[in-house]
């Protein structure tokens, strides 16, 4: 079977949020004063990418041809019930999951107390059992593509085009508009599993 999936993230929150602030703080003092190069707004909004403070807000995935859903809610239950998904056999899809997706979803598994039911090896230079569409297209090279790119390059409708990209997700959140950060984050397995089946000529 073949998981296609993708995360869309938010920064720190709660008491999260104050370790952000006390670490903002002490690079402030650390500078002597000095203007920092990004405001705090910035440096908070960062720890989207983060997976020691940043959260998941949601976890898009399609089992082979089924449509695409999605895990929203409650961060823990979320990754109990990714992992319960991730249990069987599976071959795992994603654009660029080697290095963001993946990796921030173990961390937040470990901080939230929930055991990965695979413990999935991180191996370069292979596409078993975890295919990243980005290091499978540049051919583990250094430079990386983005799926908006990919997408359009290979004739395939790009999940950004409808207003929506990783960069606004956290004002939508803030905008109450959490179910077009949802569709958004399916668009975004779609069209990871049209890409796929393109570089491996299934289509």
């Amino acid at each position: 079977m073949r998981l296609y999936f993708d995360i869309e993230t938010l920064p720190a929150s709660g008491k999260d949020l104050q370790l952000i602030k006390k670490f903002y703080e002490e690079m402030r003092i650390k500078k002597n004063g000095e203007a920092l190069k990004v405001d705090f707004d910035t440096f908070h909004r960062n720890t989207s990418f983060q997976g020691e403070f940043g959260r998941i807000f949601c976890i898009g995935y399609a089992r082979d041809d089924e449509p695409a859903e999605a895990l929203s809610g409650d961060e823990k239950q979320i990754l109990i019930d990714f992992w319960e998904e991730a249990r069987e056999e599976k071959l795992f899809i994603g654009h660029n999951i080697m290095e963001f997706d993946f990796r921030f979803i173990y961390k937040r598994s470990i901080i939230n107390g929930v055991r990965p039911s695979r413990d999935l090896n991180f191996a370069r230079y292979r596409s078993d059992p975890i295919f990243d569409t980005m290091k499978e297209w540049e051919k583990w090279g250094a430079q990386g593509t983005s799926l908006h790119k990919l997408s359009i390059a290979l004739g395939i409708a790009s999940p950004k085009e409808e207003g929506i990209d990783g960069g606004k997700v956290y004002d939508y959140f803030l905008a109450g508009r959490g179910d077009e950060i949802i569709d958004y984050c399916k668009r975004d397995v779609e069209a990871t599993r049209k890409v796929y089946k393109k570089m491996t000529f299934m289509e």
